[in-house]
Order: C-alpha cells, then sequence, then structure tokens
C-alpha cells in the first residue's frame, strides 16, 4: 500500500502537469491571436496599398489631361462608360494593381512581425516605386499605340502615352506609400508597447552577450519581441548574473525542444559561443519537428556556422540569421516556377494512374493508400513526405536500421554483389507487397511527393530527404545537404541511385547544390524519364 508521502508526490505530479497543460493552452490561443493579427493586418495593409496604386496613376492622368475619366453613354446598359480620353490608360490601370503589389511584396513591405525601422520601409517603398515604374514604362512600350477591348476584340489605337503620367504616377506612389507604411508602423508601434503582436522569444547562454541581448530586447518593446526567458548552454553555468536581469532561467539547451514546445517559442537568439555546431543542428531540428522557428546567433559565433546565413539587426544588436536558403531572388522564383509548373503537369498526366493505383493497393492489402514518413527537409526542418504505400501496414524499420547504421558508420553495408552494389535498401525486403516491389522498382511510390512540392516542402530537383534516425549519424559535412530543399530526384538517381555510397552521394549533392542552375535542373528532369522507365531502381 503506497505511503502518505507517495500520494502526495502524485498529487504534486498531477498537479504540475494539469498547470503546464493550462499554460500550453494559453500559448496555443496565443499563437492564434498572433496569427490572426497578422492575416487581417496584412489584408486590410493590401486593401489600402491597391487604393493607393489606383488613386496614384488616376491622379497622375489627371495632372496631365484634364480630360473627364468616365462619361454619360445614353441607350445602352451601362449608363458610366469610360471616356475616350481616358480609355487607353484605363487599360494600362488593369495592369497597375498587381505590378505594384507585387513590387511592394518583393521589398517585404508585408512583414508585420519582428524588427523595422522607418528608413528600411521608405528604402524598401522606393525601391518598389521604381520597379513597378519600370514594368509599367515597359508595358506601355510594348503597347505603345495604346488598345481597347470592343466587342471581344483586342483593337490597336492611334495612341501614344504620356511619359509624364509615368513620372508623375512614381512620385505620387513614393509619398503615398511611404505616408500609409508610417500610418501602419506608428499603429505598431502603440500595439507592441500594450504588450501585444510580439514573437515569444528564448535567449541561449547567459554571458555578457546575452545580457546585452536581454537589455535590448527588454527595454525596447517596438522590437517585437516577448522575451520568455533564457536557456543556458550548460546545465553548470553560473546563471546569477542573467537572474539579476529579473529573467526566467528556463533550462539547458539540450532541453530547448520542450520548451519551444511548452512555451510556444517561435524566435531562438543564440549568443553562446561554445555550443557545438552538430549539437546545435541536432536541437534545432528537434525543435523545427512541430513549429516553425526561426534562429539568430550572435557574431561571434560565425565562424561555426554554415555559408547561408544573412546579416540583419535587433535594434543596436548586430544578428546572423541562420539557414537563409542560398538561392535569392530571380532564382528561387525561377526554380519555385519551375516545380509549381511541372507539379502541375505530371499532375495532370497522371492522375489516372494516381486513381488505378489507390484501388490496386486498397485491393492488395489492408491500411491505407499514402504512406506518410518524417523526412528531415531544408536546414533540419521535419516534414511528413508523401508516398504510395508499398509496404505491409505496419511493418517495423528495424531492418532499415540496421543496413543506414553500417553504411553511416563506413561498415560494409553492400546488400548486393560486388559487381552489381546496393546500398541503402534492404536485400529482398519481406516488407514489400507484390504490388509494392512493382511501384518501387519503377519509382511509381514517389508520385504523391507531387504534394508536398505543391507545399514548398521539397522541389522537383535536389538530395533526398533523409529519416532523422539517420541524420543522427551524418558527419558535419553530410549536413551540407539541407542547405537546399529536397528533391524528388537529383544527380545521385540518375548516376547510379543506391549503387552509389553514401559518401558519393552527399559528393554529389555538394556539387549540385553550389552548381546550381535552371539548366541543370532540366538536364536532371530529362535524365531521369529513362531511369525510371528502365526500372533501375534495386528492391
Amino acid at each position: 500500500m503506497p505511503c502518505p508521502a507517495t500520494w502526495h508526490e502524485c498529487g504534486l505530479s498531477k498537479m504540475a502537469d494539469r498547470a503546464i497543460s493550462v499554460e500550453q493552452s494559453a500559448m496555443s490561443v496565443a499563437r492564434k491571436r498572433r496569427v490572426a493579427w497578422a492575416v487581417i493586418s496584412t489584408s486590410l495593409l493590401v486593401a489600402v496599398d491597391l487604393g493607393v496604386a489606383i488613386a496614384a496613376f488616376v491622379l497622375a492622368f489627371k495632372f496631365r489631361n484634364e480630360a473627364p475619366l468616365f462619361r454619360w453613354r445614353r441607350g445602352t446598359i451601362m449608363h458610366l462608360g469610360v471616356s475616350p480620353w481616358f480609355q487607353p490608360y484605363f487599360t494600362i490601370l488593369l495592369f497597375v494593381p498587381f505590378i505594384k503589389l507585387f513590387s511592394l511584396r518583393r521589398f517585404g513591405l508585408y512583414r508585420s512581425r519582428g524588427e523595422f525601422s522607418f528608413q528600411g520601409d521608405i528604402a524598401s517603398v522606393l525601391k518598389a516605386s521604381t520597379l513597378s515604374f519600370l514594368v509599367l514604362v515597359l508595358v506601355a512600350f510594348l503597347f505603345r499605340q495604346g488598345f481597347t477591348i470592343e466587342n471581344g476584340r483586342l483593337t490597336y489605337l492611334d495612341f501614344s502615352y504620356s511619359r509624364l503620367v509615368f513620372v508623375v504616377d512614381w512620385v505620387a506612389s513614393v509619398v503615398m506609400y511611404c505616408a500609409v507604411r508610417a500610418c501602419f508602423r506608428t499603429a505598431q508601434v502603440f500595439i507592441r508597447s500594450t504588450g501585444r503582436n510580439l514573437i515569444p522569444t528564448v535567449v541561449v547562454g547567459c554571458g555578457d552577450m546575452a545580457q546585452v541581448c536581454v537589455a535590448e530586447i527588454s527595454e525596447k518593446a517596438r522590437l517585437g519581441y516577448k522575451l520568455v526567458g533564457v536557456v543556458t548552454a550548460d546545465a553548470a553555468d553560473d546563471v546569477g548574473s542573467i537572474k539579476g536581469l529579473g529573467v526566467r532561467v528556463l533550462g539547458d539547451f539540450d532541453g530547448l525542444p520542450g520548451l519551444v514546445k511548452r512555451f510556444g517559442i517561435e524566435e531562438v537568439l543564440i549568443t553562446d559561443t561554445r555550443i557545438n555546431p552538430s549539437k546545435l543542428f541536432e536541437v534545432l531540428m528537434e525543435c523545427g519537428r512541430d513549429h516553425h522557428i526561426k534562429y539568430r546567433v550572435m557574431p561571434n559565433l560565425f565562424d561555426c556556422m554554415p555559408g547561408k546565413t544573412e546579416i540583419a539587426t535587433i535594434g543596436a544588436l548586430p544578428m546572423i540569421k541562420l539557414y537563409e536558403e542560398p538561392l535569392r531572388g530571380p532564382q528561387r522564383a525561377l526554380k519555385r516556377g519551375m516545380d509549381v509548373v511541372v507539379s502541375g503537369v505530371v499532375f495532370l498526366l497522371t492522375w489516372p494512374l494516381w486513381t488505378a493505383l489507390a484501388i490496386l493497393i486498397k485491393l492488395g492489402s489492408r491500411g491505407p493508400v499514402f504512406y506518410r514518413q518524417e523526412r528531415v527537409g531544408m536546414d533540419g526542418k521535419l516534414f511528413l513526405m508523401v508516398k504510395f504505400r508499398s509496404m505491409r501496414d505496419g511493418a517495423d524499420d528495424e531492418a532499415h536500421r540496421s543496413v543506414m547504421s553500417k553504411m553511416l558508420n563506413g561498415e560494409d553495408a553492400n546488400q548486393g554483389t560486388e559487381e552489381s552494389p546496393v546500398y541503402g535498401k534492404v536485400k529482398d525486403d519481406p516488407r514489400l507487397t507484390k504490388l509494392g516491389k512493382w511501384m518501387r522498382r519503377y519509382s511509381i511510390d514517389e508520385l504523391p511527393q507531387v504534394i508536398n512540392v505543391l507545399r514548398g516542402e521539397m522541389s522537383w530537383v535536389g538530395p533526398r530527404p533523409p529519416i532523422p534516425y539517420e541524420v543522427r549519424l551524418y558527419k558535419d559535412w553530410h549536413r551540407a545537404r539541407f542547405h537546399v530543399k529536397p528533391g524528388i530526384t537529383g544527380l545521385w538517381q540518375v548516376s547510379g541511385r543506391n549503387r552509389l555510397h553514401f559518401e558519393e552521394m552527399v559528393t554529389l549533392d555538394v556539387f549540385y547544390i553550389e552548381n546550381w542552375s535552371p539548366w541543370l535542373d532540366l538536364k536532371i528532369m530529362l535524365r531521369t524519364l529513362p531511369v525510371v522507365m528502365r526500372g533501375d531502381n534495386p528492391n
């Protein structure tokens, strides 16, 4: 029979669990409110910008011309029509809102969270307005005679657009967008001063740099950060100085994933130089299992960080944003555009096969049609990769774990012969169904990863996404694979697949990352088709 002391301990444990549960519920509600605020404020800002885009162009026209914009038409259903003087400009006006809103988004003017500066907003408005000005001039040049649509037909006019209209539109856009941003940021500063719209943040470290960071965030609410507490790099660290600033010490770095979940942390500021890069990656990967977390590091950690970084500031503190995508601007847009277009085409061409396979999978064995497996993506972020189920439902992964462990530890993991080696596969895998063996041979089970591509979790070309238990055995240089989004196909797949050892696979992945181009992606995709048709994937 348990003693009263045990009852007391059980009671305290239940109370602690209940308190944590209540705290997590409160954090979840707060997170939803922050998301709602971001959506509402951004939508409102877009609506205002849309009105500004139209108003600036109309004002520019009126500045140049005294002609009316509209005229009354008798004997028609729509009594109000566009005047012949404004008709050519009205056609251009149809493009104006989209061009201007895209330019504003391109330069980050819809980012409503975190640090901002009025000077930075003004510079971004100038860049966005100039970009939209150049695009509109290009559109006007392509249709320099003007055009209109009459009776469903495109009709060209004997007309030349006034250059002054576009110049005045640029000036009006700069002034009006700066005024809108000034009002928006002023309201944002006021709201933040009341403790709302703040990003829950923890600081890792308890030294001098951590104290400076804590002071900067605590004293300046306008920066947009709510300091939840401090996490020590090591459990034995002296926390006396940091506690003197009135900050909670939440635990040590090893426990960061649990703290992220418990307190709803959205940003981690790392100030301690003693953290091992391998340990840093492991912990950050675990933190990203259920949450999208951003990481910043003080510059004195720069020497041990990967090349994917970006310089930023929080108030007066210089910070380095970790794991920024290496493809920037037009390159990233081009690759993403290729992914979306190819995914759409592939789905339209193969949806009958999806339907047939779904029926055959359900008829062949019990279990779901799709198999979702946790994989490690870009920057160690975890996601659920989707495949057609090729194994018996509930099959364990011990055999595959054993094979991968041997291979990553440098042991002999060849599942084939010396003439035809096979790495990373379980020989004669008993878990596969009959249909699954056929799908695996021709890589048809990979088709649903189109869904992951459309979600932005994967790309068509890139390193294959590993399983978390594989990543724990990686060497430091192996982690270069995570510098880009994982892919459905890649250099490894068209250069030998499982006949290549893991070290050779990583070498190919690094080569791809360092030499990326749209032509390389296209070449790999074209080479993938014959590899798949040959059934070149060993079971």
